[in-house]
């Protein structure tokens, strides 16, 4: 049994290797969303918080989660997959797209800060 992809250069990937990026990604997004890191990095901190730039984060969060949410159902579901070991490479195609709706999720977020930074 293969537990890596072979490329078609003969290298062989892990599937630790997009499993890693998509925790790291989850855990950026979350800390940018709920630990407040995305909220104080484009309001600010303390009493210079602007209230209205805060409203507008929390909408640019909101605008985010439905792609941070698909691409963890994505994830989650290819690690449940029979399809780890069997096909390895749909495996990695699954968690190549889940790991592109984090970056798209971080995107929204970053695009939503900019816009509503005074």
């Amino acid at each position: 049994m293969r537990t890596m992809q072979e490329r078609t250069d003969g290298r062989r990937i892990s599937p630790a290797v997009p499993s890693i990026a998509n925790l790291l990604l989850a855990a950026l997004w979350a800390c940018s969303t709920y630990g407040g890191w995305g909220e104080s990095g484009f309001c600010g901190d303390g009493p210079a918080r602007d209230p209205a730039c805060s409203d507008g984060f929390a909408v640019a969060v909101l605008l985010s989660t439905p792609f941070a949410a698909a691409a963890a159902v994505l994830a989650l579901a290819s690690w449940a997959s029979h399809d780890l070991r069997r096909r390895p490479s749909r495996n990695a195609a699954r968690l190549t797209v889940a790991a592109l709706g984090w970056v798209v999720a971080e995107g929204v977020l970053f695009l939503g800060g900019f816009v509503v930074q005074p």
